[in-house]
């Protein structure tokens, strides 16, 4: 598996690429904008885009996906149908899918908005607004931090340290690192 950032400037969100590499497939997660040189990763590289993650349905994360869907017919995996209508399955809870032959795990973690989901593929989560490094997602009332901060440590802190964060702002991290600042 081989990760691949791309930066919306505008929102200055998070846009990933995972290719699995023995079938040339890929997952877009949190398409913002379609840039030429995303478009030019896929079609350069002939890959197959199967999927299509969203994290949550703000428009810095989803922005781009009319763009893909006009281009390429990839599945749209979300917990909100808003995000593409009929064209959306609908996650909820936890659980794995199988996609591009390889298995993604998903997890609600509702705080940041009531829709967040965390992708785990590998030893990587794809954590959207839930966590960044340093900090724990925005929320909009003192009920929807204590259930975010609730369903971080029960649901990502209970994974391994080596863990690695890639948030939907800002830097990767580690799951050693995060706990570590968020305890002190």
């Amino acid at each position: 598996m081989k990760i691949y950032f791309h930066l919306n400037i505008e929102g200055f969100s998070n846009c990933y690429v995972v290719v699995n590499e023995k079938t040339n497939e890929a997952i877009i997660i949190d398409p913002g904008k379609i840039t030429s040189e995303l478009i030019s990763q896929i079609e350069d590289n002939h890959l197959k885009l199967t999927a299509i993650l969203v994290t949550h349905n703000h428009g810095s994360h989803v922005h781009g996906l009319k763009t893909l869907q006009k281009i390429y017919t990839p599945k749209i995996y979300a917990a909100d149908w808003e995000v593409a209508k009929n064209d959306t399955t609908v996650l909820s809870g936890d659980g794995k899918i199988r996609i591009a032959r390889m298995i993604v795990r998903y997890m609600t973690v509702p705080g940041h908005t009531t829709d967040s989901v965390v992708y785990g593929i590998g030893n990587v989560l794809f954590t959207g607004d839930v966590l960044t490094a340093g900090a724990y997602g925005s929320t909009n009332s003192s009920y929807s931090d204590y259930i975010l901060k609730l369903n971080v440590q029960t649901k990502i802190f209970s994974q391994q340290d080596g863990t690695i964060l890639m948030p939907g702002h800002g830097p990767p991290t580690t799951l050693e690192a995060i706990k570590e600042h968020l305890d002190s």
